[in-house]
């Protein structure tokens, strides 16, 4: 149970790195948009439009890693912490870019401003007046119109808003990984308990339980005998009878060999029930 809910948040944890993945490409293509359309007409780019590309350019590159790497090391302790600290920096960076992108919360009906100029939203600009080439004020970068450019500016503005949060649940799941990662590996004796909460090693498909019980032979070996005694009986050993008797305070064991044949306990009254009496402590097949 603890497997699947460990592979569940890391699963998880991915899903949303790659919502937060499409979010910040979202971002990083429709400023690069923009940029080629400025470059394209040597128009001058703002210094906030060079961080919006940045920001989203370096949020899709750690979270190609953080989308690979997570559900192989998702939970470690120093590439949990590592990945928490870069979630939190890159919320405050999508924040920076909702800030620096907020005229697209703005309508797009009317006069627009947008990144690529302003004016009527239907105002289309697109290869310009001398057409698309590489001559002397053409272009090769197609210029949508305004009111587009201003939808488009509004989905780089929503999107950043909600990569934001997605960053901040990320930074939070983190923790938990971690958390659970530990709890799996505490799994042992405590002073509290027999054993702690974790899951622990379970055995696997083909192995095998140990079906002989040699603590007997163990203790028989050491000099100790560990099952129970009956005194002037019998108790069913590992590979024959133990007889006991109690003298003075001595425990004195005796241990006979059980080969298939009825053999009558040391020390006891009891009659032979074949008819002849045993006098050895070992019975032997006929």
């Amino acid at each position: 149970m603890a497997l699947i809910k460990g592979g569940f948040q890391r699963l998880l944890q991915t899903f949303l790195y790659i919502v937060i993945f499409l979010c910040a490409g979202i971002i990083l293509g429709v400023y690069s948009y923009f940029l080629s359309v400025q470059a394209d007409r040597n128009d001058p780019i703002a210094q906030w439009q060079k961080a919006v590309e940045g920001i989203s350019g370096a949020a899709v590159l750690y979270l190609i890693f953080a989308i690979v790497l997570t559900c192989c090391l998702g939970g470690i302790a120093f590439f949990a912490f590592l990945a928490l600290v870069l979630d939190v920096l890159f919320a405050a960076g999508f924040i920076a870019i909702a800030v620096l992108t907020r005229d697209g919360a703005h309508s797009c009906k009317g006069n627009v401003n947008t990144p690529i100029g302003s004016g009527p939203a239907n105002a289309d600009n697109g290869f310009g007046a001398n057409g698309i080439g590489g001559g002397q004020g053409q272009n090769v970068t197609y210029a949508v119109h305004l009111g587009l450019a201003c939808r488009l500016n509004t989905a780089a503005f929503a999107v950043s808003i909600i990569g934001a949060l997605l960053f901040l649940v990320t930074a939070a799941m983190q923790v938990l990984l971690v958390r659970h990662h530990r709890k799996e590996k505490r799994f042992g004796p405590s002073p509290s308990n027999n054993y702690t909460s974790g899951t622990g090693k379970k055995p696997g498909l083909f192995s095998r339980k140990n079906k002989t019980d040699t603590t007997h032979m163990k203790d028989a070996e050491a000099g100790h005998a560990t099952s129970p005694v009956v005194a002037d009986g019998y108790t069913n050993g590992t590979n024959g009878y133990t007889n006991g008797t109690h003298t003075n305070g001595t425990h004195t064991t005796t241990t006979n060999t059980h080969t298939g044949y009825y053999t009558q306990p040391t020390g006891t009254a009891a009659s032979n029930p074949y008819g002849y009496n045993n006098t050895s402590n070992t019975a032997t097949n006929y």
